[in-house]
């Protein structure tokens, strides 16, 4: 049974009620060296954004990672004419974090959104489905929640071979419309940026340069009290090159994935961290062998 607080009980970061007034929001959109994807990717937003227009202020925020700043001239091409003067289209804003790893990429996202009350975050290999914004939206109104995510889908862009797509590397996890998860990944997410301030949550500099900051940050979400929901229908394709369809790095990203999963649950473990440590060891092990 769902004993938590339903929405009415629940206050958006400016005290309303969610859904009550419309919020500022933030389309957060990580990029490095992908500006072919960067490309097709923005003018999607900009239709979400577009559909959700009488919901919520939305702007596009493209954080590019690329040491030289390679992304800039793509997300200038894009922006929507007179969008900063007459308001005819949601804002394009880009930034450069020339700080490498993601987790660098992540919180100048955050700090970009300071006067923001909610940050989604898209990755740029990925493309949304009509009506993902508007499902985001929608379960963060209907719950009340921190945070929101949804399906990530794999989009091959070669056919793999048999043993690559049945091993579920690529595979989105499901869960049921509206149920409460406990971690999520950032290629799908909303956040409450009152409750995460509140929090004091930020992105891990340790976890900069191996994955698994993203699990880390929703975990600990969870685990100081806070809900993510799933949105079914909030759905964006990741789209999976010809270079990872490939064993060797399925195989790569399985040892990195594992080790990442292990280390997120020692760090937000209360006690025996030592313990933990020895289990996690030998189930590595005899998954080797």
């Amino acid at each position: 049974m769902d004993t938590q607080r339903g929405p009415e009980t629940r206050t958006g970061p400016d005290g309303a009620a969610p859904g009550s007034a419309r919020p500022r929001l933030t389309v957060a959109v990580l990029t490095y060296l992908r500006n072919a994807y960067l490309a097709q990717l923005l003018p999607a937003l900009i239709e979400q954004a577009g559909a959700v227009a009488g919901r919520a202020r939305v702007r596009v925020l493209v954080v590019d990672n690329d040491p030289a700043g390679g992304a800039e001239r793509t997300a200038r091409a894009v922006r929507p004419a007179g969008a900063e003067s007459d308001g005819a289209g949601p804002e394009i804003v880009y930034v450069h974090e020339p700080e490498p790893g993601i987790v660098a990429g992540r919180n100048r996202a955050l700090d970009e959104s300071a006067h923001e009350h909610l940050l989604v975050f898209i990755d740029d290999d990925e493309l949304p489905r009509p009506g993902w914004l508007a499902a985001l939206l929608a379960a963060r109104e209907r719950h009340g929640c921190a945070a929101v995510t949804g399906p990530t889908p794999p989009v091959f862009e070669t056919a793999p071979d048999p043993w690559v797509a049945a091993c579920g590397a690529f595979d989105s996890w499901e869960a049921a419309d509206g149920a409460r998860v406990r971690s999520a990944d950032t290629g799908n997410l909303l956040l409450d940026l009152g409750r995460v301030r509140a929090l004091d949550l930020r992105f891990d500099p340790r976890y900069g340069l191996t994955g698994g900051e993203d699990s880390l940050f929703t975990r600990s979400l969870t685990l100081a009290g806070e809900e993510i929901r799933f949105a079914a229908g909030a759905v964006v394709d990741k789209r999976v090159p010809a270079r990872r369809a490939r064993r060797d790095w399925v195989l790569r990203r399985a040892h990195r994935s594992g080790s990442t999963w292990a280390r997120v649950r020692i760090d937000t473990a209360p006690r025996a961290r030592a313990a933990l440590r020895l289990g996690y060891a030998v189930k590595g092990l005899a998954r080797a062998g």
